[in-house]
């Protein structure tokens, strides 16, 4: 008996395994193999295929349709008692947003239907409301139904939410439901400065929190308090808005997260896991669970669902998952592969896993930088624009600080005041959407001190996307917003004359006179003292650019250290020449009269950094980090590679965790093979009561010397493969 057999099955299930259920799967499902491969990954609890589309038990409703191949087989409750025996936690795999054509027929106003009245499809199934009988009556049946039958520790959902925002349901019931939350017909097409399209994206919202109520209302009462509902949430803000799905509410609403989320991008890389673990964390709590289903075969760019996943792809992103405190969870699609790799990839990492648990859960961050995030802003500044507007501008601050070794935290924008004494410096990539009680919590946490850097029209819309005259941050900024700017957030095309054409930004103290090359007669160098945050460019005096510039006025007395200058052709080269050399357009504005330091881009450097990676802004951006946050970072790592520093405190010692992201495909799918790098100096600054002086290398399997000074332990790490786990103490 242990501590954490008294904790409910949702605080204490550490690691999962499903096997994705096909309607083939009754005919040859292998019972003794699968418990088996239970047993050798580890795996504390498991989710199992039960109804929704497909049910893959005898269901008594005769609309619920049977797997192809089950006959007169119950292989849910074969594979329930089973887990039961192994003392494995049970959720029950629900899929509930459409059906077949039989039901429809049946009840055809339980469905989607578009403007011309005609049913919305997904492949061959139709996809039902999410406001009708559906989700309020029939599957409120079906899951008292299996909870009658086989006691389920609780549900998960995968498609629970139901029709996605580019769709607009004129079925009866939307139309009926709208008309009465808001007397309004419904939308009849896109339309972000419309209020009643405004409208109606909230009332979407608002319906899958009612659902998610709803159902977890109904399998308490059926199950008990402990038999939770809990859906399936996305990795990606941008789909999880897409799909109605208000993290912050949901969370509010939930002891643990089922993460969805299976893979990476090429653009994002394996470190947007970690950065998700960490937000979503920061939702429900530090010391709940987020088990995440990281797919054991090639799900993405192109997806191969019975193919295994090369082992260091599936590796890595499961590393990265451990880093941003995630929980595993192997998914395989089909009970039965001929590319049988892939049951060899989990084995290892689970086993590792269960040795070092109490490493890996419970703890909180330590990190004195907060990236500023919500969901309205993806919503209602980002619109049909979200992914250049909100995400890549987010994703290029966490690339930078990640490459600069810089710990944070995302911090939702009605969570400032409760980070606040936590962190030295908040960051807003281009938050263009803040409401008067999110600028007065940053107006404060400035004030007392704290260090702010903005980005592009942060704080230019209210929660809602309605325009504001100025910016509502603008005394902080030391800056007013014109209503004009230049450039784009979209990427070039291949049109001649727009892809012809490219901007800079100029350092504004000139230091070319004192660095080696050609002289011009033309040019009068300035040899002024450049400010600390243009750090590094020192044998430069413009740095590229090619963003979107917000053209704004500059309060007196602020620091204008970077200036704009104006596009001029790329090609024939004959003609590649500044025709503007210099400008008086802000690119970049420092105030240290606020009360903290505040840096304020003009330039959509952010942006820039997450869409092509150049190192010169992702320095600059890590610079203007230290300097607003008077370099108050608790790490210090030296060495050679890219790797992604998370920094953890638990009772009596601080965690280390870090992930290796340099090799050759971390930056296209799928990874090939793994990189050793190393050494690496490391410095931590230790928290109260801890000494510091025993070192032990979870990964490495070793306990290294350490010294402290100052109140720092200083230590190295010879190598690291994927990952190393340090813990302090």
């Amino acid at each position: 008996m242990t501590e954490n057999d008294n904790l409910p099955w949702f605080r204490r299930t550490y690691r999962w395994g499903q096997t994705n259920l096909t309607e083939l799967d009754p005919s040859r499902y292998d019972s003794q193999w699968w418990r088996e491969h239970w047993r050798r990954t580890r795996v504390q609890g498991v989710i199992i295929n039960a109804g929704g589309i497909v049910a893959f038990y005898p269901s008594k409703f005769p609309l619920h349709h049977r797997a192809e191949h089950l006959g007169d087989r119950d292989l849910y409750g074969e594979i329930n008692a089973l887990a039961r025996e192994e003392g494995l936690v049970v959720l029950a795999r629900m899929d509930s947003n459409r059906a077949d054509e039989r039901f429809f027929n049946e009840h055809p106003d339980w469905f989607t239907r578009d403007a011309n009245g005609d049913p919305y499809m997904a492949g061959p199934f139709y996809v039902s409301c999410v406001h009708g009988p559906y989700y309020d009556q029939f599957l409120p049946d079906v899951l008292k139904e299996i909870i009658d039958r086989y006691q389920p520790d609780g549900f998960a959902d995968n498609s629970w939410s139901g029709l996605t925002r580019d769709k607009i349901c004129y079925c009866n019931n939307c139309s009926d439901s709208f008309h009465r939350a808001h007397s309004k017909s419904l939308p009849q097409r896109v339309d972000w400065d419309d209020p009643v399209y405004r409208n109606w994206i909230q009332w979407n919202y608002q319906r899958r929190l009612e659902i998610w109520e709803l159902n977890n209302k109904v399998t308490k009462e059926a199950g008990g308090d402990h038999c939770l509902w809990i859906g399936m949430n996305s990795g990606s803000l941008l789909q999880q808005s897409q799909r109605f799905r208000d993290y912050k509410g949901i969370c509010e609403r939930s002891e643990i997260v089922l993460l969805d989320s299976q893979t990476r991008l090429s653009s994002s890389g394996f470190q947007i896991n970690g950065d998700m673990g960490k937000l979503v964390h920061g939702l429900i709590g530090w010391d709940r669970l987020i088990p995440e289903s990281m797919a054991m075969y090639q799900s993405r760019e192109p997806t191969f669902r019975l193919s295994s996943r090369p082992a260091p792809e599936a590796r890595m992103w499961a590393v990265e998952g451990f880093a941003g405190t995630i929980q595993p969870w192997w998914h395989h699609i089909s009970a039965y592969h001929e590319d049988r790799r892939q049951y060899r990839t989990a084995e290892s990492l689970f086993r590792w896993h269960e040795t070092n648990e109490r490493y890996l859960v419970d703890r909180r961050p330590i990190a004195t930088v907060g990236i500023v995030w919500s969901q309205q802003n993806i919503d209602f500044y980002g619109r049909d624009e979200a992914e250049a507007r909100t995400v890549v501008p987010y994703q290029g601050f966490m690339q930078a600080l990640i490459r600069a070794r810089i710990p944070y935290i995302p911090i939702h924008a009605d969570h400032i005041e409760r980070e606040a004494d936590k962190i030295s410096a908040l960051v807003l990539p281009n938050v263009g959407a803040l409401s008067e009680d999110q600028c007065q919590t940053v107006r404060r946490f400035v004030n007392g001190g704290g260090g702010l850097v903005a980005t592009g029209e942060s704080s230019r819309y209210d929660e809602l996307g309605n325009r504001r005259d100025d910016f509502a941050l603008a005394d902080l900024f030391g800056a007013h917003a014109s209503g004009k700017h230049i450039g784009s957030l979209v990427p070039p095309t291949q049109d001649w004359e727009e892809y012809s054409q490219h901007s800079y930004l100029r350092i504004v103290a000139s230091l070319r006179s004192g660095v080696y090359g050609p002289v011009s007669g033309g040019v009068q160098d300035s040899m002024g003292i450049r400010h600390p945050a243009l750090s590094g460019f020192e044998e430069t005096d413009v740095l590229p650019f090619g963003g979107r510039l917000e053209v704004v006025t500059v309060d007196e007395s602020r620091i204008v250290p970077l200036t704009f200058i104006p596009p001029f052709p790329i090609f024939p080269p004959e003609t590649s020449w500044m025709r503007e050399p210099e400008s008086a357009e802000a690119a970049l504005i420092l105030n240290e009269e606020a009360g903290g330091r505040v840096a304020y881009l003009p330039a959509s450097v952010d942006y820039c950094f997450g869409r092509y990676n150049l190192p010169d802004h992702g320095d600059l951006l890590a610079n203007l980090v230290r300097w607003a946050s008077s370099d108050r970072i608790p790490i210090k790592v030296k060495g050679v590679g890219l790797i992604d520093c998370h920094l953890y405190q638990q009772d009596g010692r601080v965690v280390l965790h870090l992930v290796n992201l340099t090799s050759a495909g971390t930056w296209r799918t799928p990874v090939h093979e793994l990189i050793p790098v190393g050494p690496y100096q490391v410095e931590i600054q230790l928290p109260e009561g801890i000494k510091g002086d025993s070192i032990k290398f979870l990964v490495a399997e070793r306990e290294v010397a350490a010294s402290t000074e100052s109140g720092w332990s200083k230590f190295e790490i010879p190598s690291v493969l994927d990952h190393e786990v340090c813990v302090i103490s």
